[in-house]
């Protein structure tokens, strides 16, 4: 069957439509064409006319029109609209008419980058000319890098690149500096929080030594849908923007589909796993040969729907080699294989975390299975968006999982359609990521008395820096004096630079993967099934010290899944106010220590727990923002029991719907209970950010905590359950018998109404 036969059989499926809450049919859109401008060099326009381009799309007329002006801009269009030309064109064009010229491409990854390079040189072959692009990262062999930094015309980076190996060395790219043309910044969107408050404080560095050199290029950004593309392109690059977002594109018939699996557990309000149910629907597409991407919200829950796919194909005619995974932690050249095969067609379904969401050539797919609601509104669309060509039908089906954002999205569809995707928010003034870009700033060039980055108190951060015996102050300038390279110590990403490298021992030893800092206690302790494309590998031992975990193949028939443990202390009050007689609220500093105690072990399809274990590692401890909020204790008929099951229930609440209000990733902020807190001396809900310094997500919580507690109020009074189900307070087992209506008179007991 065909995919549209295939919509029609779900269109007439008694149980298929039962789980349909929507179904939105997004008509398709025919093409605004406009003739290329006379100012665009002739061997371009011939080289497009070779591609088969014979024309461009209006918005990206519109963008060379104002680039060519001088002007900084942001492109906003959807997936697969041709953005890339966007910056090809004027960036070529450029360099042809003056081959002194250079430019920077900032991808948010490795993997777009390559990708990027191998659609300019296509362009660069077909004009004949000596145009040297090269990508710049930390897969670049040293011979190759002398050779970029001083014959390199585009050079195409990441923002961790441009801030350990480039603006650091800025003497040694002299040639790029001083003819620097553009600044390229695609997937704008992406830097958000954390990342993009850093990447902020990159192109701060990147001005002041762009200054220095003379030049002063011109920023073209482009985005995939959020609701404040200006804004936020200009706090990241402090310039002013021309906002572009009239799609001139096509894009064929698009199937949007919200499907709330079967409840098969009305009481305890438990529904049938998202994960099977995805895997199913997902199977009906590949097995009649349709191109399908399945998105998982975790890497583990990408290698066990990809072992299900594995297994369900098996005995088909594509067998099971025709599914792939692909996310982060494999190594550089299984991606890039794995693209490949996307595009010639030899792989037919991939399974993926959001590192496909990203722009990265995969070829034309039909159809996207997102297994639970990826957090936002924006991301959503970028993985729906993943499905579909020019011209064709295609199908996005969001599954959604038992947790109260996803039953929220998923009976409100509305909420979704109706509203814009989320603003990309950024703070590059946090102090925490401040001050430390004010380090690798001054490592690379010296302050000058009076000069500002970012923000008024610029000077005083520096007199604290000299304290520090970091600077100098010596003849109106301040000097770096320590001995330590800064830019070595900060990651743009997370709090850590640090990763676990895989080691399979079965055979010759080999590193097949590698894990983020964070993660590895919950994924590579001891005893841990670690799953690697479908593989399985059990950790023999976790060398903590030297980062590295040993493990061998096995071919068991469970996974495994850690607990962890999280305490709270509150280290310093920023601001607090008495909400009424019995409730306070307070927002300030907490030290989050957090520790994996023991693993489940969880077997294939049924997710019945067959055995567990204890995990011996250190704790982590991190220094964070927080708001929390004390609960009337002495509340008629509530026993410690039902108060313990109310906190847990409301906090769960809160945690879960908070992402709507601050437009942030649900993996932002965790939340913590205290029956009795040492610091309040009465019963408290704490929910912190989940970075070091925090990145003001508590502040937020802090001044709308009122319409926050309402919203969770209505999630909890509109679930159908009878006393607690995954959709609202939690799990039953979890949280305690009653906590639905403990939870809800706690929020009564805190609103006062």
């Amino acid at each position: 069957m065909n995919l549209e036969q295939l919509l029609a059989k779900f269109k007439n499926s008694d149980r298929f439509q039962k789980c349909v809450t929507r179904w939105e049919v997004i008509p398709p859109r025919p093409p605004e064409y406009e003739p290329f401008p006379d100012f665009l060099d002739k061997r371009l326009i011939y080289a497009l006319d070779k591609k088969g381009i014979h024309s461009l799309y209006s918005h990206q007329a519109r963008a060379l029109e104002e680039v060519s002006k001088g002007n900084s801009v942001v492109v906003v269009t959807p997936t697969a609209s041709g953005k890339t030309l966007c910056y090809n064109l004027p960036v070529l064009s450029t360099i042809l008419r003056d081959k002194e010229s250079r430019a920077i491409y900032l991808f948010p990854t490795k993997a777009l980058s390559q990708d990027q390079v191998a659609e300019l040189m296509e362009i660069i072959e077909v004009m004949g000319e000596d145009i040297k692009t090269f990508t710049y990262d930390g897969d670049t062999p040293p011979s190759a890098r002398v050779a970029i930094r001083k014959d390199g015309h585009i050079v195409v980076t990441n923002p961790d690149m441009l801030h350990t190996g480039i603006l650091p060395h800025h003497t040694k790219w002299i040639k790029l500096f001083s003819n620097l043309k553009y600044v390229v910044i695609d997937e704008l969107h992406t830097y958000r929080g954390v990342f993009g408050s850093h990447t902020a404080n990159v192109i701060r560095r990147l001005h002041r030594i762009c200054r220095f050199y003379g030049s002063n290029p011109v920023f073209i950004c482009c985005s995939a849908t959020i609701s404040n593309p200006r804004e936020l392109a200009e706090k990241l690059t402090g310039k002013s923007m021309v906002l572009i977002d009239k799609n001139g594109a096509p894009s064929g018939e698009k199937n949007i589909i919200f499907y709330n699996p079967p409840v098969v557990n009305r009481q305890l309000g438990i529904r049938k796993s998202s994960l099977l149910e995805a895997k199913d629907l997902a199977l009906e597409f590949l097995k009649n040969g349709i191109k399908t991407i399945v998105f998982s919200r975790s890497r583990l829950a990408v290698e066990v729907m990809l072992t299900y796919l594995k297994e369900g194909m098996r005995n088909t005619l594509y067998g099971s080699e025709a599914v792939r995974g692909y996310r982060g932690g494999y190594l550089p050249r299984e991606r890039r294989e794995i693209e490949k095969g996307l595009r010639d067609g030899r792989i037919l379904g991939v399974v993926s975390t959001n590192a496909l969401e990203l722009g990265i050539d995969i070829g034309g797919l039909d159809v996207s299975v997102i297994v639970g609601y990826p957090g936002s509104i924006a991301s959503t669309w970028q993985q729906a968006g993943r499905a579909g060509r020019r011209s064709a039908v295609s199908a996005s089906i969001l599954v959604a999982s038992s947790s109260p954002l996803d039953q929220y999205i998923i009976n409100h569809p509305d909420y979704f359609f109706d509203s814009p995707p989320e603003s990309g928010l950024i703070n590059p003034d946090n102090l925490y990521i401040l001050v430390s870009h004010i380090k690798c700033a001054a490592f690379e060039l010296p302050f000058e008395d009076g000069e500002k980055f970012g923000v008024e108190t610029t000077q005083e951060i520096l007199s604290f820096l000299e304290n520090e015996k970091i600077l100098r102050h010596v003849g109106g300038r301040w000097h770096w004096m320590a001995e330590a390279f800064p830019a070595e110590e900060v990651s743009l990403r997370s709090a850590t630079t640090e990763n676990f490298v895989i080691v399979d021992i079965t055979g010759e030893p080999r590193v097949i993967g590698e894990v983020d800092r964070v993660s590895a206690p919950m994924l590579i302790h001891e005893e841990a099934i670690y799953i690697h494309g479908g593989q399985q590998y059990q950790v023999e031992k976790l060398d903590y010290e030297e980062k590295k975990a040993y493990v061998r193949k096995v071919d068991v028939d469970y996974y495994t899944d850690a607990n962890l443990a999280v305490e709270i202390k509150v280290l310093d009050v920023i601001k607090e106010r008495l909400r009424t007689k019995e409730s306070e609220k307070y927002y300030g500093e907490v030290l989050v220590r957090s520790m994996a105690t023991m693993f489940k072990k969880i077997k294939f399809f049924t997710h019945e727990n067959v055995g567990s274990g204890p995990i011996h590692l250190p704790p982590e401890e991190m220094h964070t923002t927080a708001f929390w909020f004390t609960v009337p204790e002495n509340l008629p008929n509530l026993t410690p029991e039902g108060l313990k099951a109310g906190l847990a229930g409301l906090c769960n609440v809160l945690v879960n719907i908070a992402p709507l209000y601050l437009l942030c990733d649900p993996k932002d902020i965790r939340g913590v209970i205290h029956v009795k807190s040492p610091f309040t001396q009465k019963p408290t809900i704490y929910i912190y950010d989940a970075y070091p310094g925090g990145v003001g997500f508590a502040e937020r919580l802090y001044q709308m905590d009122d319409s926050l507690l309402k919203a969770a109020r209505q999630v909890i009074l509109e679930c159908d359950c009878d006393d607690g189900c995954p959709s609202c307070v939690g799990p039953l087992e979890e949280v305690g018998a009653g906590s639905k209506a403990f939870a809800l008179k706690l929020i009564q007991g805190v609103l006062d109404d």
